[in-house]
């Protein structure tokens, strides 16, 4: 039943005919057979709801819930907010020498990379350190020591994916995938050769045991990549033909903390400074000195890698940063409830909604469309939102950082460049939502969240269809369900 509020019948038609396109689109896809549907799509100008379908049911959101998680730490912490690594000294300096620790304190920042521990042992050798007779000592105490959101698998603990949270961490590039190393696999000289594998960065930190081999060109390729469970050993075994492109995997480190040490060693040598001492974890003294600050870009900027490119290591940093400059401990239970907070200032009834983490890959997860669609309408109004609408992924641009995850699909439809979406995706689990501009200008809002299905293939090309029937339409200003 459609309730109308005086349109004409020309746009009662218009809306029952996307009501009756979405059914055609469902009821074309097998795939949904016992399947939960969950739809909401609503006026971005009015908020009214122009169609809905299960949009109060309670669905897994998997990365959709990164939406809530974006707006919460624009609202809490702000578009300026940076992330600081601060480089701290103890002891006393004679000559050359340093007879003292030399402390390295991670504040959350996501987007450490190698050249950055340059910079901060750079400032070392600008107070002409050369010999430090001390300890080199990591600091990531500005966060709880609990490195994995509670109901993350532990067979995920290797993946890029879940990677653990720590207040000092490094990224390999510029992604940004933090906690993680590249593992780089070319084809060796010849055929019965070991291949050539290398860690991006390189770090001892890691260790890799390459059992790789080469084949002949156009020989078979496999790859299997496994970092054997609570060390930081990578084994790499397979074959790789002659003529093979190189492989790239990311691969998480159990101690992102340690591992950003090893960097900022490997940073001092190559500044001349030797250090006699051990490489090692511990708090700041009160009374150290403080030499260098390193800040990263803002969290305007930062929302790009992250949204773009659905970084769930983003998402759970920004959590535990929510909930320390609250006051709390930097901890997911002291986050997730500044987050919550949040979401209820912005209208949201979190009486039906179960936030487990930030990132969305809990399947304990769960938030009906309608909230999400209701969020995306309120935050229209936040100085914040161009900042936010700008890290969504635009359907159809190949440009990674502009495309993000949306950049193959939609392609050559209307919808390229018309839809601004976040994605979502776990086992049994794929959702759609965020802002589409159909043929006349209107803005619309939608979420499409689909659940319990078993067989993925087509499943995203459900929520394409639907995104570019929307991006078709003339006119969608009645309510309609």
């Amino acid at each position: 039943m459609g309730i109308f509020h005086g349109e004409s019948m020309q746009a009662a038609k218009e809306v029952g005919t996307v009501g009756h396109e979405i059914q055609r689109i469902l009821a074309d896809s097998p795939a949904l057979s016992g399947a939960l549907v969950g739809i909401s799509i609503r006026s971005a100008e009015t908020g009214e709801r122009i169609y809905e379908r299960g949009s109060q049911t309670r669905l897994r959101p998997a990365s959709n819930l990164k939406l809530l998680t974006a707006a919460a730490a624009l609202e809490s912490l702000g578009e300026d907010h940076v992330f600081v690594t601060e480089l701290y000294v103890t002891g006393l300096q004679v000559g050359h020498v340093l007879q003292g620790d030399v402390y390295l304190k991670g504040k959350g920042d996501p987007t450490l990379l190698e050249r950055d521990f340059d910079e901060l042992a750079a400032s070392l050798k600008q107070k002409k350190v050369k010999l430090i007779h001390g300890n080199l000592i990591g600091d990531d105490s500005w966060y709880d020591d609990v490195r994995y959101s509670k109901d993350l698998v532990w067979s995920d603990e290797q993946e890029y994916y879940g990677a653990a949270v720590s207040a000092l961490t490094a990224s390999p590039d510029e992604d940004y995938d933090t906690g993680t190393i590249i593992v780089k696999i070319t084809p060796g000289n010849k055929a019965g050769s070991k291949a050539e594998v290398k860690k991006i960065p390189e770090t001892g930190h890691v260790k890799i045991i390459n059992k790789m081999k080469t084949v002949e060109a156009g020989g078979h390729r496999k790859v299997d990549i496994e970092r054997s469970y609570g060390t930081e050993i990578i084994t790499v075994t397979g074959t790789i033909p002659e003529n093979a492109e190189q492989v790239k995997e990311w691969i998480s480190v159990k101690d992102p903390a340690g591992y950003a040490l090893s960097l900022f060693e490997k940073s001092m040598r190559k500044q001349g400074i030797k250090i006699v001492g051990e490489r090692k974890k511990g708090e700041t003294p009160v009374d150290a000195n403080l030499i260098a600050t390193h800040r990263s870009m803002p969290l305007s900027q930062l929302l790009i890698p992250f949204m773009k490119l659905s970084n769930n290591s983003h998402a759970e940093i920004l959590i535990k940063e929510m909930g320390k400059e609250a006051g709390g401990e930097g901890s997911w239970k002291d986050g997730l409830k500044v987050a919550g907070n949040e979401m209820k200032s912005m209208g949201l009834d979190m009486k039906t909604i179960e936030m487990r983490d930030g990132s969305g890959i809990s399947q304990v997860n769960m938030i009906p469309a309608n909230e999400i669609t209701k969020l995306l309408y309120a935050i229209q109004e936040k100085t914040w939102f161009p900042a936010y609408l700008n890290a969504l992924p635009v359907a159809g641009i190949e440009n990674r950082m502009v495309g993000g995850t949306l950049r193959k699909r939609m392609k050559g439809t209307v919808a390229a460049g018309n839809v601004r979406a976040k994605t979502g995706t776990i086992t049994g689990t794929s959702s759609l939502a965020g802002y589409v501009t159909t043929k006349r200008g209107e803005k619309v809002i939608f979420s499409i969240i689909l659940n319990n299905f078993v067989e993925e293939k087509g499943i995203m090309a459900i929520q394409d269809r639907i995104a570019v029937m929307l991006a078709e339409q003339e006119r969608l200003l009645a309510t309609g369900r």
